[in-house]
């Protein structure tokens, strides 16, 4: 089993380098074949080590029983995936990302702010989450409120410093014109300053995409329903059912993968016009 575990990982090593160096490498196939052989070979190894060395199933179970967890375990699956990406961290990143542009218009449009709002953002964004999360569970209650209001938090600060610095981005001359033009205040952010500020803007919202999870999940360690990634994760944990864990990893790290992938996908037909798209 380690011998064709291994083979077929070297296999799949010199496909990937074959497409990289083909014509066709820049390709849409291509670029996701690389990947995708990429991902398949370390599963066939991981499958190949744990069955070949005995690794018991509360160390490190091998992929085939993961994936055996999560065709049997789907319905228990959906509710943890609808409890806390649903409803925590959507529901939180929504509302971080949202106030966070708002308060980033307000600090362009008021400048002494930006030395008052900027260091307590700066503040709130260095406080440990492990330290903030039960605090919120305590002041919202278990349910998903709480993980949103944790998400709200962590999400905040990277979309408020990097919106306030997209404003920033247009130069005196371009706003000079503007002026010339007769363009007002809302005019000028409407048609120069926010078109400029999209590639600051959708960076804050990948960024924040992945802490919304992450934050999500870390609340549930602090007190939730007796559903939800977190929870499950902890439970499994405490009861050695190593494989449901592994296979709530699974599900959130593809649901975060997606979650990004979307966000990309709406930069790229927002910010087609910037030159990191060009190549």
């Amino acid at each position: 089993m380690l011998v064709a575990a291994i083979v077929f990982w070297l296999a799949a090593w010199g496909m990937n380098v074959a497409i990289a160096n083909s014509p066709g490498r820049d390709t849409t196939p291509a670029r996701v074949m690389v990947p995708l052989m990429f991902g398949v070979a370390l599963l066939v190894l991981w499958e190949g080590l744990v069955t070949a060395f005995n690794v018991p199933g509360v160390i490190l179970p091998p992929p085939s029983q993961v994936a055996q967890t999560i065709a049997g375990s789907t319905g228990m699956l959906w509710i943890d995936f609808r409890q806390t990406l649903l409803k925590g961290a959507l529901s939180g990143y929504a509302i971080g990302c949202v106030v966070a542009f708002l308060v980033a218009v307000l600090i362009d449009r008021v400048p002494f702010l930006t030395r008052g709002l900027l260091p307590i953002g700066n503040f709130v964004a260095a406080l440990p989450i492990v330290g903030i999360a039960p605090i919120l569970v305590s002041w919202y209650g278990f349910d998903w409120q709480s993980k949103a209001a944790v998400v709200v938090v962590m999400v905040f600060f990277p979309m408020l410093v990097n919106t306030v610095q997209g404003l920033r981005e247009t130069d005196a001359m371009q706003r000079d014109l503007m002026r010339t033009y007769g363009a007002s205040y809302w005019q000028t952010l409407m048609k120069l300053r926010l078109p400029a500020a999209m590639p600051f803007i959708f960076n804050g919202l990948k960024i924040s995409s992945s802490l919304a999870l992450i934050g999500a999940i870390v609340a549930e360690y602090f007190g939730s329903p007796t559903h939800g990634m977190g929870f499950r994760i902890s439970t499994g944990v405490g009861s050695l059912s190593i494989d449901l864990v592994w296979a709530e990893i699974a599900v959130a790290a593809l649901a975060g993968t997606l979650f990004y992938g979307l966000v990309a996908w709406f930069e790229r037909r927002v910010t087609f016009w910037h030159p990191s798209h060009w190549h």
